[in-house]
């Protein structure tokens, strides 16, 4: 497959963010973009064609990348409905009510083969497909049966990009600890780094990015400044209300955040490791 994935060191270190930037960025340079997120748990949804629902992080991506947002970009949307309890839904269609353990015991088969469908959809449709991760690729209790981080990117075979949030902190220990957790060939997967949210003067960090590039031996593509206000809807499992049209609305806003993006990225390079695969 041609693309690329945004991994996290954890969740909310803007991983969907990210997505949308390069989602544009391909997008601006003539390339048939998807989107695509396998699995998302998340409150947020947006009505598409024919009365389905897409994951609102999803539907903003695909505005971003300029196409139609289409159910076969998040196959899979679990919302949150009570005590360890999601309402599960598959191709933009509700099917079920599942508790967390017999959702992760009896489900899995069932999710992989929608995953591989929808995969197959957006690689023989689009030029290039940017995939997004979910939380952090090491937690190590549940990655014998995940469905959104390394299994995703070995079934798709692509490269990915490792994303830390410098403005909680401990942003060398998010990134050494989650590297150093991934087995081998995932940790190989990694091809590049992007410290997100830095707030202040970026060349007061140029000693944190040749730390993280000696001792990681893999290079940092981008350190990107906080934007607030920025009007792109974000994904936030924890927020139950929100108003599609005034956060969705507007070119102006994608094409923004991707300069924005785009000035303190790598983004020869990035480009570089879709266009050679």
């Amino acid at each position: 497959m041609n693309g690329i994935m945004i991994q996290g060191t954890a969740s909310n270190v803007g991983k969907s963010m990210i997505c949308s930037a390069l989602c544009r960025l391909f997008a601006n340079e003539g390339f048939h973009v998807a989107p695509f997120k396998s699995q998302n748990m998340s409150t947020f949804s947006t009505k598409i064609a024919n009365g389905l629902e897409l994951s609102t992080a999803q539907f903003a991506q695909a505005q971003a990348a300029k196409v139609e947002p289409l159910p076969q970009m998040n196959p899979i949307l679990l919302k949150p409905s009570g005590h360890m309890s999601s309402e599960v839904w598959l191709l933009g269609k509700k099917v079920n009510d599942m508790q967390a353990i017999a959702y992760r015991e009896t489900f899995y088969d069932v999710g992989l083969q929608v995953i591989k469908k929808s995969l197959e959809f957006v690689d023989q449709n689009y030029d290039v497909v940017v995939l997004e991760g979910a939380g952090s690729p090491v937690e190590m209790n549940l990655t014998d049966r995940e469905l959104v981080n390394m299994s995703i990117a070995d079934l798709a075979d692509v490269p990915v990009i490792l994303v830390a949030d410098i403005e909680r902190g401990g942003v060398f220990a998010s990134i050494v600890g989650t590297l150093e957790l991934l087995p081998k060939a995932h940790r190989n997967r990694v091809r590049g780094i992007i410290i997100n949210k830095f707030r202040g003067d970026i060349g007061l960090f140029n000693s944190g990015v040749s730390f993280i590039e000696s001792y990681t031996k893999i290079p940092v593509l981008g350190v990107i400044p906080f934007m607030d206000n920025h009007e792109i809807e974000e994904e936030d499992s924890f927020i139950t209300h929100h108003d599609v049209a005034s956060k969705t609305s507007g070119e102006d806003k994608y094409d923004e955040w991707a300069y924005h993006v785009a000035a303190h990225l790598d983004w020869p390079q990035i480009k570089d490791m879709v266009e050679k695969r």
